[in-house]
Order: structure tokens, then C-alpha cells, then sequence
């Protein structure tokens, strides 16, 4: 039995946050690169970016992630909801691990206070998103809805 629901009314628009959010991800990513140029990649600074602290190894981090985001939302088929999940799962232990380690020479992305609940919050989406986001054959849809009818 499946455990998130297949075929949701409101796919197209969980799709487009999806993709929104990745976007996001490699615009943050981006414009960390340009700001954090010439520094070491891991580098513990005043570097800020959109109010985020961040460092070069976070941003190209960032950027990655999010591109891979944007593929999976263009390949759609289940795919997009693979990796919003998992992403969204890593995301969730790099936020945790900055928060944890957050004003300790651990602090290896540069965090502050403000990236740690952005970064949460787009991993909180992401699993959103990758949650609501399944496509099924109308078969599976019935399913689920049947076993949901049962609860």
C-alpha cells in the first residue's frame, strides 16, 4: 500500500514549487559564487548573501543541488519525486548539523541563524512537494484512495 497519495488534484502546483524552489537553490548558489570569489572554499567569514551566511564550498553546494532539482521537476514521471524527497532528507541534516555546529570552527558552510531556517524550510518543501507530487496509474490511485476511505 502506498503511503502518500498518487494522482493529488494540486500536482501541477506542488510541481511548480518544486521547481521554484530549485530555482531558488541555484540563484542563492550563484550569486554566493560570485560573492564568495577569491576566497578559500571553506572559508568562515562575513560573507552574506540575500542575508544568508554562506562560503564558496555552501554556494557551489547550493547551486548543485538546486540544478539537480530543476532537472528532476523537468523529467517529471515520479523522478522529481525521488529526488525532492532525498534531497529534502539531506537538506534537513545539513541544516541541523550548521545549527549544531554554529559558532564552533566545525562551522564549515559559514551558517548563520538565518541559513540554517532557510535551509530548512526549502528541505521542508522539497519533502512537501515529493510527498504530494506521485504520479500512478488510476488502478493505484483507486487504492489509495480505498485504504485512505478504510482509516
Amino acid at each position: 500500500m502506498a503511503h502518500t497519495p498518487v494522482n493529488h488534484p494540486a500536482r501541477p502546483i506542488y510541481r511548480a514549487i518544486g521547481g521554484l524552489t530549485g530555482l531558488y537553490l541555484v540563484v542563492f548558489g550563484v550569486l554566493g559564487i560570485i560573492a564568495s570569489t577569491g576566497n578559500e572554499i571553506l572559508a568562515q567569514d562575513d560573507t552574506r548573501v540575500l542575508g544568508q551566511g554562506t562560503n564558496l564550498g555552501f554556494s557551489l553546494l547550493c547551486a548543485l543541488l538546486g540544478l539537480v532539482v530543476l532537472v528532476g521537476t523537468a523529467l517529471g514521471r515520479n523522478i522529481d519525486v525521488a529526488i525532492n524527497q532525498w534531497l529534502a532528507y539531506g537538506l534537513m541534516v545539513i541544516s541541523l548539523a550548521g545549527l549544531a555546529f554554529i559558532r564552533t570552527d566545525a562551522n564549515i558552510f559559514n551558517f548563520s541563524i538565518s541559513t540554517v531556517i532557510v535551509v530548512m524550510t526549502a528541505a521542508l518543501v522539497l519533502l512537501m512537494v515529493g510527498m504530494y507530487g506521485k504520479v500512478g496509474t488510476e488502478d493505484e490511485a483507486e487504492a489509495f484512495q480505498k485504504a485512505r476511505l478504510v482509516l
